[in-house]
Order: structure tokens, then C-alpha cells, then sequence
């Protein structure tokens, strides 16, 4: 084959023409331009390079938006509806660098992408969660490892993004003895769903389908057989929880076999309805879980500092009569089931029960539980003997004295 030759333009750049090999029966070519015979035969060397190490020339210019694309039709269907919607949100987090060349993209312009971001989220008009800023390079450096496989890069930019401290995300805890006799004592539509996490560990998508035929008040059991994926803000009930280790057989205590007896009755299949008993969609969730927070805030939350009191014995707030401040903490399904997990914990429950009762996958997402419990509690133990020392060393000290006063005298 004749050796490619630098031509010259009717436009005045300098082209050049590489023969990449035969694609179904026909050769196929890959043009390079510059402004200079010079430059053309440096860009012309750099294809033939990347041609030697098997690298796939003719896809390169494919751009960050068609290899995301790819990577979710991939991921269709072998991950749950949930994870991929994490990923389509993500990559519209992404859309700066979608038109780009994903041959092109270098960590700078994602990193732009991501400080931005932390900086202000267009969709809550807020500096953005660090956990979602986590999930926006996750899912971009996953697709570059998809275009690495398939030979179109040999490294991955997104690898190179550090990532800034995003919005401060509270952290998932459990409830407290006090929080919990607030869900206990609270009448309201979502206690009951609120005493179910609370005391059996279901997560939201198992508590939304949830029926009175899977409670089994005689033998103090609830059986998780189905889920929900919120899908378009609406509710899709699906056979199996989260995982196939989600379906399980949870023993529940007297406590809460006590409170869902008298429930037991209610006309409703399922036991968390909406208000025209039927499935809650994820905005008619959320509403009804803020009814119950402001409740309990009206009801447990200390106004000292922040309102007046009028005389209808209402706080209102002294910047604005017609808001209540929100003075409790914002309690979350993700606490209520980790305070299930703690009571586990400080029951003795070992931790192949506790993780079966929980429903994880991985028996290490439960070790991490108990063994950050183990050290919370430990320290607790120890803070408890440095006080008692303290307090025998400081009775010592006073035994002391009144023996030298015996003494003197």
C-alpha cells in the first residue's frame, strides 16, 4: 500500500488519510488536519500509535452522552429500577461534558462538572450532597472503564476528579429512648408504618406493599415477599425485596405484636395505605411523612429559643407568626431501621441472625454495624469507669483529709 501523504486544503489546512483496516468488506479510513504538514504528521503518528497498542480509532469520536447511553442499556434490566435511576440522575448531573468526544474529556472537565455542583445543585437550588456528588463520578468513571474495555481509551479521567466536601449530610443513627416513645405514643396514619421500621426493620420499599395477610400475629412474624420501585414518582410492585436476600421471615416483639393487634381490623389490604387506601406513590409518601414529623415537632419540640407562644397555646415562630420552626430532629425510614439494627445489638442478637433479619446481601454490611455499635458502646463502658475512678480517687482524696484532721486534733 502507497505511504499516506500530506495534502494540502482548498481551506488552507494541511489533511492527512491513515487506513484503519477493513470493516465488513470495506476500508475504512480516519482523516487527520493541522495547520502545518508538521502537526498533520504528529497527529498522523499518534493515531498510528494508538493503532499498534489495539486501540479502537473509529469510536473514539463517539461523544461521553453515546457511551453513557450504551452503559445504561447495558445495565437495563440486571440492576434494580432504583440503582438506575441513580445512574440516569447522574448522568444528567453530567450533561456539560455530554457532547464531547469521550476521547477528548480530560479530569479537568469533570472536575469542573463536580465543583460546581458541590457548589449549587439546579435542581434544589442547594450546595449538593456529597454522597450524590460521590454517586455523579462514580457513574462517569464507569463508563470510561466501559470505552477502556472496548479498547477506545487507555486510561480513565474521572479517576483523576477529587471530590470537594459537597453539602454536610446528617448522619444515619438511631433513634433514642426518648425519640422512640415520641413514634410510640404519636397517634397518626404513618405511626403504624413508623412502628413497623422501627421495630421489625423493613425498609420503605417493603413497607409500602406490605399487607395484613404477611403479618402473622400468633407466631409474631412478618414475611417480606415483595417490594416497590419508584418509578416516575409512582410505586411498581415487584415479587422479592431488594435483593433475593431481602425475602425473609422477621420475628417481631411483643411490643409491636401489642400495638398491630387492635390495627389487625382495619378494612384495608394493606396496612400503610394512602388516604383512598391504595399504594403510596413517593410523593404521597413524603407528605405524609412530613404530617408526622411536624406532629411530633409540635408535640415533643422545645420552642424556648426559637418562638413565642400565643394564646391558643400554638408556637409560632418570632421571625415569622406564620411558620412553626422545625426544632426536633428530622427523623428518616433509614434510622428507624437502624435503630431496629441497634436493638438487635444491645439484645445480643448475633450477627448472622441480625443480618438475616435485616435482609442484607453481604454479612459485612451487618459487621459494619455492629462493630461501629461495638466501639460507640465500649467507649460509653469506658467513659463510665474513667467516671467512677474519677469519683473513688476524688472520695479518696476526702477520706484523706479527715484522717489528717484526726490526726491534728
Amino acid at each position: 500500500m502507497a505511504k499516506s501523504r500530506v495534502k494540502k486544503r482548498p481551506d488552507g489546512r494541511y489533511a492527512m488519510q491513515i487506513y484503519l483496516g477493513l470493516k465488513e468488506g470495506k476500508r475504512h479510513y480516519k482523516t487527520v488536519y493541522g495547520s502545518s504538514p508538521k502537526e498533520v504528521q504528529n497527529k498522523a503518528d499518534d493515531v498510528r500509535a494508538a493503532l499498534k497498542k489495539g486501540l479502537n480509532i473509529s469510536a473514539e469520536r463517539d461523544t461521553f452522552k453515546v457511551w453513557s447511553q450504551r452503559f445504561l442499556k447495558m445495565k437495563k434490566g440486571s440492576i434494580s429500577n432504583g440503582r438506575y435511576q441513580i445512574y440516569v440522575y447522574a448522568f444528567e448531573k453530567l450533561e456539560p461534558i455530554s457532547k464531547l468526544q469521550i476521547s477528548k474529556i480530560m479530569p479537568i472537565d469533570i472536575q469542573e462538572v463536580i465543583d460546581d455542583l458541590a457548589k449549587f445543585n439546579p435542581y434544589t437550588g442547594k450546595p449538593t450532597a456529597k454522597k450524590t456528588l460521590m454517586d455523579v463520578k462514580s457513574a462517569a468513571s464507569q463508563v470510561f472503564d466501559l470505552a477502556i474495555r472496548n479498547r477506545v481509551l487507555e486510561f480513565n479521567p474521572a479517576k483523576c476528579v477529587d471530590l470537594p466536601e459537597g453539602k454536610t449530610q446528617i448522619k444515619r443513627r438511631a433513634l433514642t429512648d426518648e425519640e422512640q416513645k415520641w413514634i410510640e405514643e404519636t397517634p397518626h396514619r404513618a405511626q403504624i408504618g413508623a412502628m413497623i421500621m422501627m421495630y421489625a426493620g423493613l425498609r420503605r420499599g417493603e413497607l409500602i406493599p406490605l399487607t395484613w395477610g404477611d403479618i402473622d400475629l400468633k407466631n409474631k412474624t412478618i414475611s417480606v415477599t415483595k417490594s416497590v420501585e419508584m418509578v416516575n414518582g409512582q410505586s411498581r410492585q415487584k415479587s422479592g425485596g431488594k435483593t433475593e436476600y431481602s425475602v425473609r421471615v422477621i420475628d417481631i416483639p411483643k411490643r409491636l405484636v401489642e400495638y398491630l393487634q387492635p390495627k389487625e381490623r382495619a378494612k384495608t389490604e394493606l396496612v400503610c395505605p394512602s388516604s383512598h387506601g391504595t399504594m403510596l406513590s413517593v410523593s404521597a409518601w413524603r407528605r405524609l411523612w412530613e404530617s408526622y414529623l411536624a406532629l411530633l415537632n409540635i408535640k415533643y419540640g422545645d420552642f424556648t429559643n426559637y418562638c413565642k407562644v400565643t394564646k391558643n397555646k400554638w408556637p409560632k415562630s418570632v421571625h415569622d407568626p406564620h411558620e412553626i420552626p422545625f426544632v426536633i430532629p428530622k427523623i428518616t425510614a433509614h434510622w428507624l431501621r437502624h435503630t431496629f439494627a441497634t436493638l438487635l445489638y444491645m439484645s445480643g442478637v448475633d450477627v448472622l441472625t441480625a443480618k438475616e433479619q435485616l435482609g442484607h446481601s453481604d454479612i459485612k454490611t451487618t459487621l459494619e454495624i455492629y462493630t461501629h455499635l461495638d466501639q460507640k458502646f465500649k467507649r460509653r463502658s469506658m467513659n463510665k469507669l474513667d467516671n467512677y475512678l474519677n469519683n473513688a480517687s476524688h472520695m479518696q482524696v476526702k477520706g484523706s483529709e479527715k484522717t489528717s484532721l484526726r490526726l491534728v486534733k
